[in-house]
């Protein structure tokens, strides 16, 4: 899952948990301030009934005290706007059929879902009554006593919840979406982050990053930057390292090469000399077909087949002729010696562009490579066709492409996990400049392409 999307999504929950608490509090605190509108409502009527009984009290001097309230007209218009909605009050000691006198609890909001009415009425509980004294000094004035109406303080409860759910879920709403877009620009340049890691994962190791505001993704860019400096720098002296090693194994081979020519040379061909001799002797003193005329025959024809073992050996040991001849005229007589050689398989050589300025180490590598590949497929596979394709590519490619493909029905995964100290060297040949082999399927057999840039 993208980092965008799981910020997102913590984020969405975060806010819903915000959004859960938010509703709690705001239903504790609705249900509560029932209860302060029950304290208050109980300490605005207290405090007009004790001037309505002061007042009474000085103009009805001649009566008893516990005769003065209640007074029939304190249950007026002006003692109901002093109780709260949903508040009702009762004078004690009230009179006989005194009912309780209640604020207007009509329109105070809709009628709560029952459930919720049911988790209220079992969490919080029931509201206490609030009794206060109408005069601090006259113990005999009486008491007014407050309660809430249930259904009134839920519903007041349900109704506040709902008029700061809508501002809660639209905030909400809002800081998750502005939230959100500041997620996804502030990880924007992840992306190009990702990006070079992919580029350098190719080969294109130093590769520019832009400017991060964010100290983490710049720390993660520097990094990544550092990082790229360091693979492009251990690859140039790798690639230094491998020219030279090549450069060492050319001067060996061309060292074992002259070795070859002038020590077994010259003795295979004493060898060969002194065979011929005994045989022309034997035959002098002997009949024809004698035992040693015959085993000198047979010397002579182990030593002309060494000797033709030799001359391969050394024509692969010492340089290409694609150093001298050119990369199209040398290619030409390998197709051809190797034709020479064999009738079946039929070699084709298909050149493609022109081929005529590439010379020096790119034409030397190609060589090999076409060398090695052909010397391969011919020995190692049963192919009736083998494709010898040279192709040059201009533009931004700027590459030579050497491709050889067979119909002997190899499998490409075997031959590239055994691949032999052959492939192995001219591998290691073409990354030196540079290039890459790949090892694939074909349609019928197994193909080797090789890339090696021309700027090389």
């Amino acid at each position: 899952m993208r980092l965008v999307l799981q910020l997102v999504a913590r984020l969405l929950v975060i806010v819903a948990l915000c959004l859960g608490a938010a509703t709690v509090w705001a239903t504790v605190d609705a249900y509560r301030s029932v209860d302060r509108a029950t304290e208050a409502s109980a300490e605005r009527v207290s405090q007009s009934l004790e001037a309505l009984y002061w007042r009474e009290l000085l103009l009805r001097s001649n009566r008893m005290r516990e005769q003065l309230l209640p007074a029939p007209d304190w249950r007026t218009i002006e003692t109901m706007g002093l109780i709260a909605p949903g508040i009702c009050v009762q004078f004690e000691p009230a009179g006989a059929f005194e009912k309780p006198l209640c604020g207007q609890s009509k329109g105070i909001g809709k009628a709560p879902p029952r459930w919720f009415a049911g988790i209220v009425q079992m969490v919080l509980g029931d509201h206490a009554a609030v009794e206060r004294p109408i005069s601090a000094r006259a113990a005999t004035a009486g008491t007014v006593r407050a309660t809430a109406d249930p259904a009134a303080a839920i519903a007041l409860a349900w109704q506040h919840i709902l008029d700061n759910i809508h501002v809660a879920l639209l905030m909400a709403l809002a800081i998750a979406l502005l939230a959100s877009l500041a997620i996804a620009h502030t990880l924007a340049p992840a992306r190009s982050i990702v990006s070079a890691l992919r580029r350098m994962a190719d080969g294109e190791y130093r590769t520019p990053l832009p400017r991060v505001r964010s100290m983490e993704l710049a720390m993660i860019g520097r990094a990544v930057g550092d990082l790229g400096d360091r693979l492009a720098q251990a690859e140039e002296e790798r690639t230094v390292l491998t020219r030279r090693l090549l450069e060492i194994r050319s001067d060996e081979r061309r060292t074992l090469a002259r070795e070859l020519h002038d020590e077994f040379g010259q003795n295979l061909t004493a060898i060969l000399a002194f065979a011929n001799t005994i045989e022309a002797s034997s035959g002098d003193k002997y009949a024809a077909g004698t035992e040693i005329a015959q085993d000198a025959r047979m010397i002579s024809q182990a030593t002309r087949r060494i000797m033709a073992c030799l001359r391969d050996t050394l024509n692969r040991l010492r340089h290409p002729p694609a150093e001298e001849l050119g990369l199209e005229a040398s290619l030409v007589d390998l197709v051809d010696s190797w034709r020479s050689r064999t009738a079946q398989p039929m070699i084709q050589l298909d050149l493609q562009g022109d081929l005529a300025d590439i010379s020096g180490t790119v034409a030397a590598t190609a060589y090999r490579v076409a060398q090695e590949c052909l010397t391969n497929a011919l020995r190692h596979s049963a192919a009736r066709e083998i494709v010898l394709r040279i192709e040059r590519r201009t533009g931004t490619e700027n590459a030579l492409l050497v491709r050889v493909e067979d119909d002997g029905g190899g499998d490409a995964a075997k031959v590239a996990q055994s691949a032999g100290f052959g492939l192995t060297g001219v591998s290691e040949r073409v990354a030196a400049l540079g290039g890459s082999l790949s090892i694939a399927r074909a349609s019928r057999g197994v193909s080797v392409a090789a890339t090696i840039p021309l700027a090389a």
